[in-house]
């Protein structure tokens, strides 16, 4: 490739590598500009410096979280297979690259050790509600059944929490992007992310009402235990309807109908379940129908939570 090679010369003949190790670095994942100054080791205006650069040749692309920038490949497009097709070419036991990675791995490590410190204060909130409805890998296998036989384009997980859906059908999307307003969960997120491996996935800090970007791109969007959240889930459906594609599809699970005040005074649940007859009701009347239905009795106490599953797809 003529321009490839026309890239890596101009860089050598500069003596820039820095370029190439941020490039080499982002094919590996997300990266903030502080992550990218302590693998470098590299003042914070320089990396910015040859970011600028980089985004503007189109080869990488960032996205705002609060105080920092994250950088990642410009996914899905001529550019990243560029960016891959170079970063091929290049020496694998270069030293300064392998201690690059070196680096990363024990940047991911850290992020770990900090997402498992923040489970760990917040575990008890999270098996109190565990232990009221089936087990997650009930759940997770029905999911699967459902909607794990067909390859995406583009998976859209709002409300991604802790990046589960993510992680469970990565092999079934060439592209996702997880969506949170929480910066905590955001965090351990991209961290799972780094640690599988997952590369082709993305975690976004955003507002889920507020995607207008993602209109009409998704061929697959995601709602795990998010409704319950709001009050309004009719608009919250409207607006999934909204991103995908006119052949895309929507899963919804969530909580069947209960009783469990303890839920809403204390776990910040607005909708004490969802019933299958406002599921279909919602669906009418954003121009979707549900195609699939599975409900899970809860088999471990009599009294306890069910959980339901909804595909909803276009009404054709």
């Amino acid at each position: 490739m003529a321009e490839l090679k026309k890239f890596v010369s101009e860089l050598k003949a500069a003596g820039e590598t820095t370029r190439l190790r941020l490039l080499a670095l982002l094919s590996l994942g997300e990266l903030s500009v502080k992550d990218l100054t302590k693998i470098l080791e590299q003042s914070q205006p320089r990396i910015s410096r040859h970011l600028k650069i980089l985004a503007d040749a189109k080869l990488i692309i960032g996205h705002q979280e609060g105080a920092w920038v994250y950088y990642g490949l410009n996914s899905g497009t001529e550019q990243a297979q560029f960016v891959y097709s170079l970063i091929s070419r290049l020496d694998v036991f270069d030293e300064q690259l392998l201690v690059d990675k070196e680096l990363l791995k024990e940047l991911q490590a850290n992020k770990r050790v900090y997402a498992d410190r923040y489970f760990a204060k917040i575990a008890k909130d999270w098996d109190i509600i565990r232990s009221m409805h089936i087990s997650e890998t009930e759940i997770e296998n029905a999911i699967i059944s459902l909607v794990a036989k067909d390859k995406y384009d583009l998976l859209l997980d709002l409300g991604t929490g802790t990046g589960r859906m993510l992680e469970l059908l990565a092999n079934n999307y060439q592209r996702a992007i997880g969506i949170d307003s929480s910066n905590e969960m955001i965090s351990i997120a991209r961290a799972k992310l780094a640690s599988s491996n997952i590369s082709n996935a993305k975690v976004r800090l955003q507002n889920i009402e507020q995607l207008d970007e993602y209109e009409n791109c998704a061929d697959m969007v995601i709602l795990h235990q998010v409704l319950h959240y709001f009050d309004d889930p009719m608009k919250i459906i409207y607006h999934a309807k909204n991103l995908n594609t006119y052949k895309g599809k929507i899963l919804i699970v969530d909580f069947a109908p209960h009783d469990f005040e303890i839920l809403r005074s204390e776990h910040a649940h607005l909708r004490m379940g969802i019933s299958s007859h406002h599921m279909q009701i919602w669906a009418k009347s954003a121009g979707l129908a549900v195609s699939d239905y599975v409900e899970i009795a809860n088999n471990k106490q009599e009294d306890g939570l069910n959980v339901c599953l909804w595909v909803l797809e276009h009404d054709k």
